[in-house]
């Protein structure tokens, strides 16, 4: 239980007073992780919200909360879009990924989504909340920041 107070404490620290958000690329890779894609299915531990129309994690132990919603409408802050953030199968686009990482549940999908051609990121479909203007000027702000 105290590993996963540090862990979403590290989380809301990634997103800082400014609510910074992953990067689109990431954030395309966390989703397909989740939701699956074309062949690739979703993770067994994807849950629908009872709303109906929201997915939280099942392993992670977070529960069905509106602030563990893994996406949301894009003008609000999603699971997803933290910085920093661990996933429990550690899959690829999360902060804990290891390849080597793997139970009976994900290693078929988790070695697929490992072979998923990087140019077809664009084909998961995400609210990043940012117009472009707005995401361009985050890129250089993170930049900035890296480079200080």
């Amino acid at each position: 239980m105290i590993s996963k107070m540090v862990m979403f404490a590290a989380s809301l620290a990634s997103r800082g007073i400014s609510s910074k958000k992953i990067d689109i690329p990431t954030k395309q890779l966390r989703a397909l992780s989740c939701f699956g894609h074309d062949t690739i299915p979703a993770c067994p531990y994807l849950m629908q919200s009872k709303n109906k129309k929201n997915h939280y994690c099942g392993k992670c132990g977070c529960g069905d909360h509106r602030h563990t919603w893994l996406t949301k409408e894009s003008k609000d802050y999603s699971k997803l879009d933290y910085p920093k953030l661990n996933c429990p199968v550690k899959m690829p686009g999360f902060t804990n990924y290891d390849p080597n990482f793997y139970n009976d549940d994900i290693r078929e999908r988790k070695k697929q989504i490992q072979e998923f051609d990087p140019a077809d990121l664009h084909l998961i479909q995400i609210t990043i909340g940012l117009n472009p203007i707005q995401e361009k000027i985050q890129e250089e702000l993170d930049k900035m920041i890296e480079d200080s």
